[in-house]
């Protein structure tokens, strides 16, 4: 009976409800229907609220252009000189936009010669000393408002509406910014060595403060880093100070309250409060009042000890003060008109019968369309799917692996390329696998023989048990647990259970340790064996590596060279390092011999497993074939590769080639 039979007989297909090409026309019909019915319902909504909605206005980017107005206004003391910038936005918006006097006097118009009228309501009030901007009447339906937030992105409370970028007097001029700017930088400076990251920002007044990474200043206080300097008024700032702080004890005095002081980050205090009641430093985050564009205590954080009335007051007087103040440094208040460019409405169309029949009948079509190329795409598609499936069902059935033709260049056809390349590897291990078996066995069958023979010569009678019987037994069983060790240590490699234990090692050392070991074995076949020094390289930094790892690697080397070097040759070893000193560069080492050399074509299996020069197969030639496989699964272990350049009857050079930082510390298993 087949094993297709034992698996259960014939492969049905699969109904169409669960096959991918059913799943795929479901899916498709589903997205089409979707599409038509989205279609269908976005044509439906052409009454009057979708014509309002097309003619509707752009929040975002309106307010955007309210907000660049702001700027300008809080920036200038009056509204010369707009056009260019009224130009600019409405290039960049593709909006028509208008600014008139508060008697809509046009100020400026985006708008070519003759502009249109005017739409009856305006959009926002421009005025940097109120940023909840309204429109210009209370009353009006259709009216649009747009609400500017200031820099900070957050609407201006009551108390609050002096845009930030208005700053008036406190501008400072260019010898107080330096000096400030270099009294931060030094701060800066003195947090970083204190292991605390900050960074400089510049207010609009030009007075700059310190941003602490992660909005945390209390860590400041914990350094000697001092910020006196920062936190102390300049002269033009008191001036303004002095004169701002005139105008709210005059707005007190007329309420019958009492005078207060104000600081610089504009919190107050009573005149018998000590000076220790100041608000938080420059570092506050998220401010509410304050210093135009500068941060500012929360008004609940006020350290005032009057009653919640006389705190409004104050507060009332503070922001009433300040637009007194700032009134001859920003522009007028101005009316801010947005609208389409030309001025008029976005046409709409009635549903009629005769509509509705073709927004059916195209319905239908695209239906039709999307259904038909559904199949004829999930055929193409489906079809090599089966084909790779029926390939990968034969070779879990133990047939012989089965080449999938590949009909394009997609995904389909990559998979099935991948599938024939996973097929031939498939092959290739099975292959290699048979080989392996056979060489393991025919490896542990020469010193098994070898020692029967000896036992029965013993047993009868043929051989004495003298010594040198006993020497000779000792030696095969050394050479099978050669054999054995050397196929432990790839299992190992194999299984990701090989240990490594970097240290510091020394090159020199190694290397003269490796040359130590063998050379008896090199004076026994007449070989030199000595240690290069390098020329015309690096010295030799110190390296991290198992020391025990890599001198069975170097010995495997050497052993190799010896043993395919006639008498008379040389072998050679020595070490460099590539890059700068061998800093995040390479270590290279290097054992070359005389020997007979290898043919080109054989120089891509000269690390495989049981492979050697000689097919004879004999260990006095050739050793186990594993000694070089050891090299390569050692090496890159320590993350290095194993190399070997090499001209027939002129010798060999093996280059092993290790990473000065030595193995992964975080991956010290292969």
């Amino acid at each position: 009976m087949s094993r297709r039979a034992e698996r259960g007989g014939p492969r049905l297909r699969l109904p169409l409800r669960k096959s991918l090409l059913g799943r795929l026309l479901a899916v498709s019909a589903l997205v089409a229907a979707c599409s038509v019915a989205a279609t269908a319902w976005l044509a439906v909504q052409t009454t009057s609220g979708a014509i309002e909605q097309e003619q509707g206005r752009n929040l975002a980017a309106d307010t955007r252009v309210l907000d660049a107005l702001l700027a300008y206004a809080a920036e200038h003391p009056s509204w010369d000189g707009v056009g260019a910038t009224v130009n600019e936005l409405a290039d960049t918006s593709g909006r028509r936009i208008t600014l008139t006097t508060q008697s809509r006097q046009i100020l400026a118009d985006s708008a070519a010669s003759p502009p249109p009228a005017l739409p009856p309501q305006a959009s926002a009030v421009v005025d940097p000393l109120s940023v909840a901007a309204t429109s210009e009447a209370d009353s009006g339906a259709g009216s649009v408002t747009v609400a500017a937030p200031g820099t900070d992105g957050e609407q201006r409370s009551g108390n609050d509406r002096v845009d930030p970028r208005a700053v008036g007097p406190f501008r400072l001029p260019a010898a107080e910014r330096t000096s400030l700017r270099r009294s931060a930088d030094e701060a800066v400076q003195c947090l970083s060595r204190s292991g605390i990251a900050s960074d400089v920002v510049e207010g609009p007044s030009g007075r700059p403060r310190i941003q602490v990474v992660g909005n945390d200043p209390d860590r400041v206080r914990d350094t000697r880093c001092s910020t006196d300097a920062l936190d102390s008024p300049t002269a033009t700032e008191t001036k303004a100070l002095t004169a701002l702080n005139e105008l709210v004890n005059a707005c007190l005095d007329r309420q019958g309250r009492e005078a207060v002081r104000l600081d610089l980050d504009l919190s107050w205090r009573t005149g018998s409060e000590p000076a220790t009641a100041t608000a938080v430093p420059q570092a506050s985050p998220v401010p509410t009042m304050g210093v135009p564009g500068e941060p500012r205590p929360t008004e609940v954080a006020t350290p005032s000890p009057m009653d919640g009335e006389t705190d409004r007051d104050t507060a009332s007087c503070v922001g009433i003060a300040r637009q007194e103040q700032l009134s001859s440094y920003v522009a007028s208040p101005a009316l801010l008109f947005i609208s389409d460019p030309g001025g008029g409405a976005v046409p709409g169309f009635e549903l009629s019968p005769a509509n509705t029949a073709k927004i059916i009948g195209v319905a239908a079509l695209v239906l039709a369309l999307t259904v038909g190329a559904s199949i004829l795409a999930g055929v193409r598609l489906v079809r090599p799917l089966h084909a790779l499936t029926g390939a990968a069902q034969r070779m879990r059935d133990g047939e012989e692996p089965s080449h999938v033709v590949v009909a394009a260049d997609n995904e389909i056809g990559r998979l099935a390329a991948a599938f024939n390349d996973m097929s031939a590897h498939r092959a290739r291990l099975e292959e290699q696998r048979k080989v392996m078996v056979s060489d393991v066995a025919h490896e542990l069958r020469t010193p098994l023989s070898n020692i029967r023979g000896w036992l029965e010569g013993a047993e009868d009678g043929i051989a004495d048990v003298d010594a040198m019987f006993v020497s000779s037994l000792l030696e095969e069983a050394v050479q099978l647990q050669h054999i054995i060790d050397d196929l432990q240590d790839l299992s190992a490699a194999d299984a990701g259970s090989l240990r490594l234990h970097p240290e510091p090692v020394r090159i020199e050392d190694l290397l003269a340790h490796a040359v130590a070991a063998h050379q008896s074995q090199a004076d026994g076949a007449a070989v030199g064996l000595t240690v290069a020094a390098p020329e015309g390289h690096e010295p030799v930094p110190e390296l991290t590596a198992d020391p025990v790892r890599l001198r069975q690697a170097i010995g495997n080397l050497v052993s190799n060279a010896l043993r395919h070097t006639p008498a008379g040759g040389h072998v050679t070893l020595r070490a460099y390092a590539t890059g700068a000193g061998g800093v995040d560069g390479e270590v290279v080492l290097e054992v070359a011999d005389t020997g007979s050399g290898m043919a080109p074509e054989d120089l891509p299996y000269v690390f495989d497993r049981f492979w050697r020069a000689e097919k004879s197969r004999s260990r006095r030639t050739g050793g186990s074939g594993l000694g070089l496989a050891i090299v390569r699964k050692l090496v890159e272990a320590h993350g290095g590769t194993a190399g070997v350049v090499s001209t027939v009857g002129q010798g060999s050079v093996f280059t092993l080639r290790l990473p000065s930082a030595g193995p992964d510390p975080m991956n010290m298993a292969v």
